[in-house]
């Protein structure tokens, strides 16, 4: 990566370093009370699912493609956690349904990614169309029903605190180093970024862009259950409504945190500065007493924010067109 392309990936983790610390200050001098021990941790549990599956969308994306079906696959899986596992109806043990969930994710993902490969459709229309169908077989197992009775072992996994800590912020703690490492230690990390940078060279260099492909849209799949897994049992019932919208927060933290929506440069730690940024803007907006206004206002703000990081992207991709610097291999920050 050149040197102008990490000064790049600097200025934009410092511009989003600075933006988080001017939001959260600022509301802060405002309230003291949001700055408190208390309301810290609630803002990182909160952020934690965007983390876990904004890890691997940042993954997806520096491919080149993009999955939209995220949030309704976390809402299958949330019924799946209450079909399987509540005394009424399956009351299997919580083991058996954390494989069958993790399973579940990987299949769906894989899915995705093998239609993509295979049938040579573009995925934002291949995932839109599976958006559809698991919200309607969501809609199907659920029958209108909520679910209230998970038992203690699989409530555990959203309200443990192993160590004074809650289990999702480990749970994106670990997504964020395993991303990384993946990202920036492995054949199959040089790999994800040479898919996006230029496919075609990629294929002639002997990469598998197909099995690349199929392993990133796998990789969603498992860490959308993963974070179903961690965040859903916080909730005290389990409703069809679960993850609706979901997909947009995440793409958004993605794209705002520098990865190029056209693949091929970018990184994990934009990602969860971002992450960090939005889950901050709704409490803000609330601690400023907007009232119901404040859904519309943060709405608003995650709308600016995607504009401004797809025009920013599409500036860089002109500047490196202008100086023939075209071919990147290894992008963006970690």
């Amino acid at each position: 990566m050149t040197t102008r392309l990490r000064t790049l990936a600097t200025n934009r983790l410092l511009l989003l370093g600075g933006l988080l610390a001017i939001v959260f200050l600022g509301v802060s001098v405002a309230h003291p009370g949001y700055a408190s021990a208390q309301n810290i941790r609630d803002l990182l549990v909160q952020c934690a699912p965007v983390v876990i599956i904004g890890c691997a969308m940042t993954l997806v994306i520096l491919t080149g493609e993009i999955d939209v079906s995220v949030g309704s696959m976390m809402g299958l899986l949330a019924a799946g956690i209450g079909i399987l596992s509540s005394p009424e109806r399956l009351g299997l043990p919580a083991g058996v349904v954390v494989a069958a969930v993790v399973a579940g994710g990987i299949l769906l993902g894989g899915v995705n990614g093998m239609l993509v490969v295979a049938g040579r459709v573009p995925s934002i229309i291949v995932t839109l169309g599976m958006m559809t169908v698991l919200r309607g077989v969501t809609e199907i197992l659920m029958g209108g029903e909520w679910i209230t009775d998970l038992p203690a072992s699989v409530r555990y996994l959203g309200t443990g605190e192993p160590l004074g800590l809650p289990l999702s912020i480990w749970t994106a703690m670990a997504a964020v180093v395993a991303t990384v490492v993946v990202a920036r230690k492995t054949p199959l990390g040089l790999h994800i970024y040479a898919t996006g940078g230029n496919s075609t060279a990629a294929a002639m260099a002997r990469v598998h862009v197909g099995v690349v492909r199929v392993t990133v849209f796998a990789i969603a799949g498992l860490m959308t259950a993963v974070a179903t897994l961690v965040s859903v049992p916080q909730q005290s019932v389990i409703e069809s409504g679960i993850g609706v919208g979901f997909e947009l927060l995440v793409i958004t933290a993605v794209v705002v945190g520098g990865t190029s929506i056209s693949g091929g440069y970018g990184g994990v730690a934009g990602t969860v500065l971002a992450a960090l940024l939005l889950a901050n803007i709704r409490p803000a907006l609330l601690y400023l007493d907007l009232g119901d206004r404040a859904t519309f206002w943060e709405r608003a703000i995650q709308g600016a924010f995607i504009l401004a990081a797809v025009l920013s992207d599409r500036c860089r991709w002109f500047r490196r067109a202008d100086g023939k610097a075209v071919t990147i291999t290894t992008g963006g920050s970690p």
